[in-house]
């Protein structure tokens, strides 16, 4: 389906859970948040019949997020469901890594089609700083595990925020030299918790960058179902992504839509604004849904005012875990 201004509309991230195992400096409090009752939290039956409609739009691509995916319970039986659904054709997730290495045959088995691993730093004192927990080892592991076995792909997502010691972003790029991954660095969004750290630009992350991957080479291979725009650089193994979504606004080109927890549609990370769901789940109306959701594709708005000053109206105000960012 495509939305107001013509873009395709193909992909949607469905968040599974507000819960987390981590507690990232800018994603949640060290006391986590206020977790959302489970009888609020979408059941599994109606995030089938949500990818069920999404098919019927043309959307054929499912990422699943959190909080962390993998903490919710029967997630590798959601995986399983999802797969089924006539017209999708990706279930893909993004996930700490903690529980993935105890997770990864069964999710296989049940037909995940790819894992993007969230790691901002291979430091293991700066992890458990940055994280609050002492779970680096698990997610290298999971790392390896994943990468060795090589039946599925495997990304890395970092947040590129300003470090004191600027080696540790190098360290993760590095990661593709040594693996056939593609590690791809997301700029701090200015929601929630992260508005307190300060963010880089794709060009300053670069120049950061170069001394460990030299000059970067743009590949117009497409590697994923999103914005990032990859490079190539020598020797590695695997690609460098940019996921720049305020130095190098992408709106135009923006193909999803994401489902939070409780089953609200939004169309645009930066706004609350969005559509209900529940009510739609509720009367058990295949049509009554397929035409919500379609409704919330076509309010999707133009683009993004990140880098504008002053208040934004209906601005998020909810915290990256509690959205499935």
């Amino acid at each position: 389906m495509k939305d107001t201004y013509g873009r395709e509309i193909d992909y949607i991230r469905i968040s599974v859970t507000d819960r987390c195992n981590l507690r990232c400096r800018y994603c949640m409090p060290e006391e986590g948040v206020e977790s959302i009752s489970h009888d609020r939290i979408l059941r599994f039956a109606e995030i089938v019949r949500i990818a069920e409609a999404a098919a019927a739009l043309g959307i054929s691509k499912i990422k699943l997020t959190g909080g962390e995916p993998l903490v919710r319970r029967g997630i590798v039986s959601l995986v399983r469901e999802l797969k089924q659904v006539p017209g999708i054709r990706e279930i893909t997730m993004t996930t700490n890594g903690v529980l993935l290495g105890e997770m990864y045959e069964d999710l296989l088995e049940a037909g995940l089609t790819a894992v993007t691993i969230s790691l901002d730093t291979l430091d293991p004192k700066e992890y458990a700083r940055m994280t609050r927990r002492d779970e680096f080892a698990r997610v290298m592991a999971s790392l390896e595990k994943a990468v060795k076995d090589g039946r599925i792909p495997v990304k890395i997502n970092c947040v590129s925020y300003r470090r004191e010691d600027p080696q540790e972003l190098r360290n993760i790029a590095l990661l593709a030299k040594e693996y056939p991954v593609h590690v791809r660095f997301i700029e701090m969004m200015p929601i929630g918790l992260g508005k307190q750290f300060a963010w880089l630009s794709q060009e300053e992350l670069m120049e950061i960058l170069r001394p460990a991957t030299g000059v970067l080479i743009p590949v117009e291979e497409v590697l994923g179902n999103g914005p990032a725009r990859y490079f190539r650089a020598e020797g590695f193994a695997g690609r460098v992504g940019f996921i720049s979504a305020i130095s190098h606004r992408f709106c135009d080109g923006c193909n999803r839509i994401r489902i939070t927890s409780e089953g609200y549609l939004k169309s645009c990370l930066q706004y609350e604004t969005g559509i209900d769901l529940r009510e739609a789940l509720a009367a058990e109306d295949p049509q009554r849904l397929k035409e919500a959701m379609a409704e919330g594709i076509r309010r999707k708005p133009h683009q993004h005012h990140f880098t504008e000053q002053g208040e934004i109206p209906q601005e998020e105000r909810h915290k990256m875990s509690q959205i499935g960012g």
